[in-house]
């Protein structure tokens, strides 16, 4: 027997061994081959199709969204070169976010937590692309654009932004572009938005974002491995422009408006006002101005969320139209209504007297007359321009609540106007029916009453009221105002031409109208709004007619006063002046015009809690009508403005 010593078998276990391990590594890589020859041969065009299908991605072109003009072809609205920052999510690594945020907050002076909340709100997948900041200077994104190694899932993009040549002038029509957000990109995803588009969030640039926005086209694209763009290889589908727009907005008309409103503002201290000026034979908005308001400029360039909320909780509300988007009482300018509705009904004539007292009674409650002494005997001229309120109590008692809101509806109240704006109101226009339906109970005498004077339920925007009168003025058509007249493709060709939108036709005898054109202007020679008939034109009267409206809210003071809006709104007959002579003469030559219903200009004006000695509404027009025809003096009178209690003037 033979037997080995230990140091004779470690060799050759040791050999056995290299063996065995020389055999694996053959058998894998033996395999591995295989493998890889079947894939090389058999699998080669499929999986090189993947890679490059990797690499290689579809994406969208935004279209240059379309530009506004005013009547005149005076540019609006543009399209300016600029940078924006934005983030992919999905490439910024998870534990390096807040150094990776931290350093674009210093680039961009921004806070990092508005960096995350943008982050975290962002409406799409972490693979799209998340807007941080728009329109950075041309050095700053350059900047943050060579610091991409420390910056990864960052982007600058160059867009388009928009410029608002009159910033806060136009604002509250023109509107503004924002980000879409996650309620708006699942309604609008089908039809092409991207979770990083801008689309129109108010005004003009919302009503007509379909025509604004254009078509987007498709580019291919080759991508490195972490997302960056690397070549366009292909354009699939150029982009199509968006329409412009012309709109009905007379540009130099708004700053006069401006200018008067602004200037009441300033003299009366007042929260808010707005004046809105149209063609009465058209439905055309000329001018529409309201205040405060703000710069949309803000928006087109990325407004901080500091900014946005001090806008937003501005008791003030100056991103709100306070001509279409608000209702107000309106006052003694409602008593069109009251009138219309007891002529047209037979109730009274023209040459019917009702004796104006001080006070009317239901039961123990006094309804006084503006200025608690009553005007005695008056036909509906008189009525209407000394307002007295008696006068239009027993009117309103004649009709009824119901047939008062029939002829409110007549004139568009209660209903929006239909213009080519969002967020309007309607209005409130109270009836037996609408109080059931509200508070569960019918209308009282006394609420008929305040009703016939444009107070209690009665609500109305600017509006609305400057319609009605509009109608007024051209014999009894009720337009659907608008503020755009023309929609222009990207190649010079008319998409759409507005014409003018007749809602309905006042169902009236003309010559009820007539008659309330003459009362309106008796509203400006004998009473109510007499420092308007002293207006002067090459030395020629200016013929205006109109109604004033105080209208009382709130809640009362320590004294039991309520605040007070004023109101005037009016018209101007197309020839806009007569000869010089006495009063009766003008006069006779005024309503010899007002018998035409050719008015082409209807302006109102509207000061909000004015509380002022005299009607600063009808300061506001006034001032207007001297800008805006060039008027021999300046005709504003500084102490209608002052500020008081109780109001001297209906």
């Amino acid at each position: 027997m033979v037997t080995l010593r230990l140091d004779e078998a470690r060799p050759r276990v040791a050999f056995n061994r290299f063996v065995v391990f020389g055999l694996a590594i053959v058998l894998v890589v033996t395999t591995l081959g295989v493998r890889l020859s079947y894939l090389q041969l058999s699998q080669g065009s499929y999986y090189s199709g993947r890679a490059a299908a990797n690499r290689i991605v579809l994406e969208p072109v935004p279209s240059s969204r379309g530009l506004m003009y005013d009547r005149n072809g005076e540019l609006l609205v543009q399209n300016v070169p600029s940078f924006a920052v934005k983030i992919r999510p999905a490439d910024v690594p998870a534990d390096a976010r807040d150094q990776i945020v931290a350093r674009l907050a210093q680039f961009l002076e921004m806070e990092p937590a508005e960096i995350n909340l943008r982050i975290d709100r962002n409406p799409g997948s972490r693979f799209d692309l998340v807007r941080i900041a728009s329109d950075v200077p041309q050095d700053l994104a350059r900047l943050v654009s060579e610091d991409r190694l420390l910056l990864p899932g960052v982007e600058v993009v160059a867009e388009a932004r928009r410029d608002y040549a009159y910033g806060p002038l136009l604002a509250q029509l023109l509107g503004y572009t924002g980000p879409v957000d996650e309620e708006e990109l699942r309604r609008l995803r089908e039809v092409g938005y991207l979770p990083d588009d801008v689309l129109g969030k108010s005004g003009v640039e919302a009503t007509y974002e379909s025509f604004l926005r254009g078509r987007y086209g498709v580019e291919e694209v080759e991508r490195d491995a972490t997302g960056r763009q690397l070549d366009v290889l292909a354009t699939l589908e150029d982009p199509q422009s968006g329409a412009s727009l012309e709109l009905t907005i007379d540009v130099r008309m708004q700053q006069l408006a401006e200018q008067a409103l602004a200037y009441a503002v300033k003299q009366a201290h007042l929260e808010r006002g707005a004046i809105a000026v149209m063609n009465p034979q058209t439905g055309e908005i000329l001018a529409m101005v309201s205040l405060p308001t703000y710069d949309d400029n803000l928006f087109a360039r990325g407004i901080s969320n500091d900014d946005f909320e001090e806008l937003v909780t501005d008791k003030r509300q100056p991103l709100l139209n306070h001509a279409v988007a608000n209702h107000f009482s309106p006052g003694s300018s409602f008593k069109v209504v009251t009138a219309t509705g007891a002529l047209a009904d037979g109730k009274i004539s023209t040459r019917t007297l009702l004796e104006t007292r001080p006070y009317l009674t239901i039961g123990d409650t006094k309804f006084w007359d503006w200025n608690r002494r009553g005007f005695g005997p008056l036909n509906i001229y008189g009525g209407f321009a000394k307002s007295s309120d008696t006068f239009f109590y027993q009117l309103a008692a004649m009709l009824g609540i119901d047939r008062l809101a029939y002829w409110a509806n007549e004139y568009g109240f209660g209903q929006p106007t239909g213009i080519d704006l969002p967020g309007e109101v309607p209005g409130v226009v109270p009836s037996n029916q609408w109080k059931y339906e509200t508070l569960g109970e019918p209308i009282y005498p006394g609420e008929t009453y305040f009703a016939g004077i444009g107070q209690g339920f009665v609500e109305v925007t600017p509006l609305q009221l400057l319609n009605a009168y509009a109608a007024l003025a051209n014999g009894g058509k009720l337009y659907r105002p608008q503020v755009v007249r023309r929609v222009i493709g990207s190649d010079g060709s008319v998409l759409r031409d507005f014409q003018p939108a007749l809602g309905h036709e006042l169902d009236v005898d003309r010559s009820v109208l007539t008659a309330m054109r003459f009362a309106a202007r008796r509203v400006v020679s004998t009473h109510a709004a007499r420092n308007l008939v002293d207006l002067r034109l090459d030395g020629r009267p200016v013929i205006v007619a109109g109604k004033t409206g105080t209208a009382e809210f709130g809640v009362r003071d320590a004294q039991g006063r309520l605040p007070y809006h004023t109101w005037f709104v009016g018209f101007v007959p197309r020839a806009v002046t007569v000869a010089n002579g006495t009063v009766a003469e003008i006069e006779t030559r005024a309503d010899a015009l007002l018998r035409k219903a050719d008015s082409e200009l209807a302006v109102v004006g509207f000061a909000y809690s004015s509380n002022s000695f005299g009607n600063v509404g009808t300061e506001i027009v006034k001032y207007f009508l001297q800008l805006y025809l060039g008027l021999d003096d300046d005709y504003r009178q500084p102490e209608v403005y002052r500020r008081t209690n109780f109001y001297e003037q209906p």
